[in-house]
């Protein structure tokens, strides 16, 4: 075993292999940028070591500094993480020509995977089934739409160097090919430094299931079950749950058996994930005809493996440094177990209601839910953030990850929902209420799983808001309430309850919810009774503070146990139903302000400026894109909002912009 490693990477991920390694002993050192200089993962490790600019391509993404610090510190090895330089060849050559372990697999095994039209004809050779497709090193774009059309649609365009959702589009007819190609080839060139592409049938009520499979430099390969992560956006991971449901017995075990005879192929060492797009021709009930093909494999650790930790009980962190260090896995095929069922939620800086907008901003307020030994409460929470971080535009969306275990799917899927209901983050929009709408849809609910179901589901998913109007503005008056009574001295001068000697004194509110302005009248009785009035829903107002800031609320034929935040005039309202917030308006504040400025279109966050699609002078029509923004490794397009014609164009193509900033003048038609 080490005695000290490099954790090459930040965030979760860098905490996560930090534990591991403090519960062995062995010591540790980050690295960070100049955006990481106070993070988490810093203060998680025994030492730690500057290394460039906020930018991944300043800091994370040279490997010489890295080697450098490690050969600095005395560490021996190196723990890539996930992303950044898990996958890169050259950096895992670099690591053994300096003498350091890299605790991954070797060099030619990243390589021959990496590629995917290589690791494709490695497979085929392999014995492992694919999806048809044309994985030619051809890159003509007219080569590429003939092969699309032979290969018919929907068909799939997906960069060969990719992952991650990035530079994949999917194309439903053969007249959008080519600007959809033009487009998957710009955000592959910029995210891998590859722009070649492969095409492949898009397979219809497609499920994702992928196989952990693990190797020995004894020549040694395990495959330690199955995830199902179907559940996407952007061809990026939500949910993903091990056992995958619906799997029969023969099916685990050809694919299991599948994915480490594509291990096999290419010597592999450590933990990897094969990945599988699995067809389900006869639909969710008859599990026994689906049907699976080969997609990728991951050389590294990813992002869902704590899944797999639950339902084997082991840890994945423990046999990596084992192997890496030259010892057998410590397990053989037949002596691995599962027991019960795990889910894992990738909780985001995103705006789901908004085309999962990435966000940026402070954690103002960041309680996760109570979780105390997993083996005992079955709730583990993994993150690189505390109250008070910023989300930067510099790295990826996800803020943590919520894995949950039961018995059962049942029980596991009650515990994920209870815990998401008991997460408070304040200060930027994140995803945490549409994951529990995903949780409680029906087709999430009763595994009827494949990667349409975001879409499918849409209705119930987005712009949901189970709060309800008169509950949040309740909680927003009794939380002004509070806030006065907590201000209150001993003589009766200072009560604020609005006596009055004679007479009801009436109290105004005003709040603006989802853009409408709402008025709510409260009226103080005698003996301190409380009556408020909204719209048409009228009736008595009763609180009364609980612990940790709650407050028992009653209004309106319901009762809740409610805590909120307020930043600024926003209000935000957490109950076990949901969250939402309000705005409440200072009529005297908001006195004389005009009507804001019309033609403008701004940045909706931070980041770079790709491309403008228009130039001044020319007339557009409402929907027709304008420009593209980069933003957290993903590309946004921005489209005009209404007719008209471009006035100017405020930025050029490769500047960085803030969020809010005036890309363009567009003067209405």
């Amino acid at each position: 075993m080490f005695t000290k490693i490099l954790i090459a990477n930040r965030g979760e991920i860098a905490c996560r292999v930090a534990a591991t390694a403090r519960r062995l002993g062995v010591k540790t050192v980050a690295v960070y940028s100049d955006a990481d200089a106070r993070a988490k993962h810093v203060a998680a490790c025994d030492e730690a070591v500057h290394i460039g600019g906020s930018a991944p391509k300043e800091s994370y993404l040279q490997w010489e500094r890295i080697i450098a610090a490690a050969q600095a510190t005395g560490a021996q090895a190196i723990h890539p993480g996930y992303g950044f330089l898990s996958e890169n060849e050259a950096f895992a050559d670099a690591c053994a020509k300096a003498g350091i372990a890299f605790i991954g697999p070797p060099s030619s095994a990243i390589e021959a995977m990496g590629l995917k039209a290589e690791s494709k004809r490695l497979m085929e050779k392999a014995g492992v089934p694919l999806v048809p497709g044309y994985h030619g090193a051809d890159q003509d774009p007219a080569l590429l739409q003939r092969e699309a059309d032979r290969i018919g649609y929907p068909a799939l365009i997906k960069a060969s160097a990719g992952g991650g959702g990035k530079g994949m589009r999917v194309v439903d007819k053969s007249e959008d090919f080519a600007a959809a190609l033009a487009s998957c080839q710009r955000e592959a060139r910029n995210s891998f430094g590859s722009d070649a592409v492969l095409i492949e049938k898009y397979v219809q009520r497609p499920r994702h299931i992928e196989i952990q499979v693990f190797g020995d430099t004894q020549g040694n390969c395990v495959y330690l079950f199955e995830r199902d992560c179907s559940v996407q956006r952007r061809h990026q991971k939500v949910l993903e749950e091990a056992p995958a449901p619906g799997m029969t017995p023969a099916l685990r075990q050809q694919m299991g058996e599948a994915a480490v005879a594509a291990a096999k192929a290419v010597n592999y060492v450590g933990a990897g994930t094969v990945e599988f797009i699995v067809e389900q021709p006869q639909g969710y009930e008859h599990p026994e005809a689906m049907r699976f093909y080969f997609m990728e494999m991951n050389t590294r650790l990813q992002v869902e493996h704590p899944v797999t930790e639950a339902i084997t009980g082991l840890d994945l962190v423990e046999w990596q440094l084992r192997v890496a260090g030259g010892e057998p896995l410590p397990l053989q095929q037949h002596e691995l177990r599962m027991q019960g069922h795990a889910i894992e939620a990738r909780i985001c800086a995103e705006n789901p209601d908004n085309q999962f907008l990435p966000a940026t901003g402070t954690l103002q307020v960041y309680r996760k839910p109570a979780h105390t030994a997993f083996e005992r409460s079955g709730v583990r929470f993994d993150d690189g953030v505390r109250e008070g971080d910023a989300i930067s535009p510099f790295y990826d969306s996800m803020v943590a990850k919520l894995i949950v275990h039961g018995d059962t799917r049942e029980q596991a899927l009650a515990k994920l929902d209870a815990a998401l209901a008991d997460t408070r983050i304040v200060g930027l929009a994140t995803n945490v209420q549409f994951l529990r709408h995903v949780v409680a849809s029906e087709s999430f609910a009763k595994a009827r799983l494949d990667t349409a179901l975001i879409p499918r589901e849409a209705g119930v998913l987005f712009n949901q808001d189970r709060v309800g109007t008169p509950t949040a503005v309740a909680a927003a008056v009794a939380q002004t309430l509070l806030a006065e009574r907590a201000l209150e001295g001993s003589d009766p001068f200072s009560r604020r309850d609005g006596f009055r000697s004679h007479g009801l004194t009436t109290r105004r509110f005003d709040f603006d919810v989802a853009g409408v302005h709402l008025q709510a009248t409260l009226t103080y009785g005698r003996g301190g009774a409380l009556t408020l009035t909204l719209g048409d829903v009228q009736g008595p107002l009763a609180f009364e503070p609980q612990a940790d800031g709650r407050f028992d609320l009653q209004f309106a034929g319901r009762r809740d146990t409610v805590q909120t935040w307020a930043v600024g005039e926003t209000v935000h309202v957490f109950c076990a139903r949901g969250a939402t917030s309000l705005v409440e308006i200072d009529l005297l504040a908001h006195a004389g302000e005009g009507e804001g400025e019309g033609g403008r279109l701004t940045a909706p966050m931070p980041g770079k400026v790709v491309s403008f699609a228009v130039k001044a002078g020319d007339a557009v029509k409402k929907g027709q894109p304008l420009a593209v923004m980069e933003a957290m490794k993903m590309e946004h397009t921005i489209a005009a909002p209404a007719d008209g014609t471009v006035a100017e164009l405020l930025y050029a193509p490769g500047d960085q912009v803030a969020e809010g900033a005036e890309l363009l003048k567009l003067q209405a038609a």
